[in-house]
C-alpha cells in the first residue's frame, strides 16, 4: 500500500510510476474504529536487494549450512504478550496468546556479522491431543503485520484451524516490531498524505521526482543499514528458520495477497520443506510490474462501478449517487476529484483532499459487497450531502496505518522498501508506456483521469538506493508438495487472472475460486471456502479442481 502519490489518480497511479506493488491484507486489522464510525453515520520474484557493487546472493543452504546452525538451533522464549490498549478497546481477548522473538541473520551471506529479531505471536492449538503443528500466516502488504493479523483476527481461525494448529504470526523483517524501516516522522507523513498531486503533467512529474528523491534520502539516512536486506527472499529464509525452530518438519502456511508471493518464493527456495500451503488473493510473479499495476487500476475501476450501480439499484434510500446507475460512478468520481480544489476540513483540522478521499474509497473496495459497501455508501453520503469528510478520512487513515493518536505504523515505509528490493522495474519502452496509458484511459477512465505517458517513462524505484536485477519469472517449485491457490472473481487488488496464472505455473497446484467482491477469500464468511481451506490444512484433502464457491 503505497502512500507517496506522484501521479493522478490517488493511490494506484503512483504505485505504477514508482514500480511498487499495491497490495494489502484480506483482513483489515485496523478497520473496527473507522467501521464503527461509518456504521453510526448511517509479484515478481527477486533475491534480496544488494548494493550497486555487491554480487548476487547465492542460493541458501538452510539447515545444512554450518554457519546457520545457531539460528536453526535457537529456542524461542514464549511469554504473555504485552498489554495492548487497542485490543482492549476492541474487546479482543488476547489471554490465550503468547509473544516471542526469533533471532535471524541480517545478511544470510555473512550470518556472523549482524542479526535482528523478528516479532512473533502464537495462538496455541485449542485441542492439544489433535494438534498437527504450526500454521504460519502472512496478511500481505508488503509491510503488513502478521502479529496483528493473529491478534486482531483470531476469530477467523476459530474452529478446525485453531483446534489443530498453533497459529503463528510474525512481522517480516523491516516491518512492525521487526527492525522496522523508518524514513519520515508522523508530521511529515501527515503532510504527504494531505498533499494532492498536481494536475499539470509537468508539475506532477517534477513533484514526483522531488518527493521520490527526498524520500529515498530520508530512508537511507535512517535505515540505510537495513535496506539491502529487507527483500522477500530473505524473509523466506527467515520463515524456514522459524519452521525449524518451532519443531515443524514441514511448513504449513496461509499467505494472503503479497503473502502469496512470499509463499511462492518459499516453495521455490525450500521445496523439500513445504507442507500444506494456501496462497489466497494471488500475485502472479511472472507478470511485469507495470502490467500488474494496470490490471489493479482496471480492477478497482470495475469494482467502483459495481459498487455505484448497486448503491443506486439496491439502496436508493441511503445512496447519494442519484437515480441513474449508469452515471452513479462518475457522479462520485467528480465529487472526489473536486476535493482537489475544495477540500473538506475534518474535526481534527486536517484537510481531506482528492487523493486522501480516493484512498478512503479504495480501502473499502478491498472489502466485500455487504459490510464494506455499506460503510462506503455511508461515508460518501456524509461527504457529499453534509460536507463531512471525517469518515472517508478515517478509512484513509486505516489504509495508511495512522491511528487515532496520529501515529503511523511502519507499514507503508516497509512497503516501498520491500517492493523496491524485490522488483526494480526497468523503464518501459515508449510503445509499452503508450499501451499502458491507452488501456488506463479506455478501461479505467475515472481512476486514471489526466494520466499521460510521462507518468510512466521512468524505471520503477528510480531513486531508491538499492535495487535488484532479477526479472519476473514463473515459479515452478519443482519437488514441492501440492499447493492450494485461491482467487476471487471480483478481486480488484489481485485480479482473478493472477490466481489462474500462479496456479498454472506451479508444478503441482489446485485453483479454488470464490465468486464475489473484495480482496482475498479468507475471513470473508464464505462457508464453502472456509471448509475447503480447513480440509486441506488439517487433512490434506484438496478441493476438486475447478471448485467455485458462490
Amino acid at each position: 500500500m503505497t502512500i507517496f502519490r506522484a501521479a493522478r489518480p490517488r493511490v494506484l497511479l503512483t504505485a505504477l510510476a514508482a514500480g511498487t506493488l499495491l497490495l494489502t491484507a484480506a483482513c483489515n486489522d485496523t478497520a473496527p474504529t473507522a467501521q464503527d464510525k461509518a456504521t453510526g453515520a448511517g509479484g515478481t520474484t527477486a533475491p534480496a536487494a544488494t548494493g550497486p557493487a555487491a554480487t548476487p546472493t547465492p542460493k541458501p543452504k538452510g539447515e545444512a549450512d554450518p554457519a546457520l546452525k545457531a539460528f536453526y538451533g535457537q529456542q524461542i522464549t514464549w511469554t504473555d504478550c504485552p498489554a495492548d490498549p487497542k485490543a482492549a478497546q476492541a474487546k479482543i481477548d488476547t489471554s490465550g496468546m503468547q509473544c516471542g522473538k526469533l533471532h535471524v541473520p541480517l545478511d544470510y551471506t555473512a550470518p556472523a556479522a549482524d542479526a535482528i529479531d523478528l516479532a512473533l505471536i502464537k495462538y496455541g492449538a485449542a485441542d492439544h491431543g489433535k494438534r498437527i503443528g504450526s500454521l504460519m500466516v502472512n496478511p500481505g502488504g508488503p509491510g503488513a503485520s502478521g502479529v496483528e493479523m493473529v491478534k486482531y483476527g483470531a476469530k477467523d481461525f476459530e474452529g478446525a484451524l485453531h483446534d489443530r494448529f498453533d497459529v503463528i504470526g510474525f512481522d517480516p523483517r523491516g516491518t512492525g516490531d521487526s527492525s522496522p524501516v523508518t524514513c519520515y516522522d508522523d508530521k511529515q507523513l501527515d503532510e504527504a498524505n494531505q498533499t494532492d498531486a498536481p494536475d499539470d503533467p509537468a508539475q506532477r512529474k517534477a513533484a514526483h521526482v522531488k518527493q521520490s528523491t527526498d524520500h529515498a534520502a530520508a530512508c537511507q539516512a535512517k535505515s540505510g543499514k537495513l535496506l539491502p536486506f529487507v527483500g522477500t527472499r530473505n524473509t523466506a529464509r527467515d520463515l524456514d528458520v522459524l519452521r525449524a525452530v518451532v519443531g515443524d518438519r514441514k511448513l504449513n502456511y496461509l499467505g494472503i495477497s503479497y503473502g502469496t508471493y512470499l509463499g511462492a518464493l518459499y516453495a521455490e527456495e525450500f521445496p523439500q520443506n513445504t507442507g500444506r500451503l494456501i496462497l489466497d488473493g494471488a500475485v502472479d510473479p511472472a507478470e511485469d510490474t507495470l502490467d500488474h499495476g494496470i490490471d489493479q487500476q482496471v480492477g478497482f475501476e470495475k469494482s467502483f462501478e459495481r459498487f455505484a450501480a448497486d448503491c443506486v439499484e439496491n439502496h436508493a434510500t441511503e445512496c447519494p449517487l442519484g437515480k441513474d446507475k449508469s452515471k452513479a460512478a462518475k457522479k462520485a468520481a467528480d465529487f472526489l476529484d473536486g476535493l482537489h480544489d475544495n477540500p473538506l476540513t475534518a474535526k481534527d483540522g486536517r484537510k481531506l483532499g482528492r487523493d486522501m478521499a480516493w484512498t478512503g474509497v479504495m480501502s473499502l473496495l478491498y472489502g466485500d459487497e455487504t459490510t464494506s459497501w455499506q460503510y462506503l455508501r455511508n461515508s460518501l453520503g456524509w461527504a457529499m450531502m453534509r460536507d463531512k469528510g471525517d469518515y472517508l478520512m478515517a478509512f484513509a487513515d486505516d489504509y495508511n496505518g495512522r491511528d487515532q493518536n496520529g501515529h503511523y505504523s511502519p507499514m507503508d515505509e516497509a512497503n516501498t522498501a520491500i517492493s523496491c528490493a524485490d522488483a526494480a522495474r526497468p523503464a518501459p519502452t515508449p510503445e509499452h508506456a503508450k499501451q499502458a496509458v491507452d488501456r488506463l484511459l479506455a478501461e479505467a477512465p475515472l481512476l486514471s483521469k489526466g494520466a499521460t505517458v510521462d507518468d510512466f517513462t521512468e524505471p520503477g524505484c528510480a531513486y531508491w538506493p538499492f535495487k535488484t536485477q532479477e526479472k519476473p519469472h514463473t515459479i515452478r517449485a519443482e519437488g514441492a508438495a501440492p499447493i492450494l491457490v485461491v482467487g476471487t472473481t471480483g478481486d480488484p487488488a489481485t485480479p482473478y487472472a493472477s490466481a489462474e496464472q500462479l496456479a498454472k505455473g506451479f508444478a503441482k497446484a489446485t485453483l479454488l475460486t470464490r465468486v464475489g467482491e473484495g480482496h482475498g477469500a479468507f475471513g470473508k464468511g464464505n462457508t464453502c471456502i472456509d471448509q475447503a481451506m480447513a480440509a486441506y490444512l488439517t487433512d490434506g484433502t484438496m478441493p476438486a479442481d475447478g471448485t467455485r464457491c458462490s
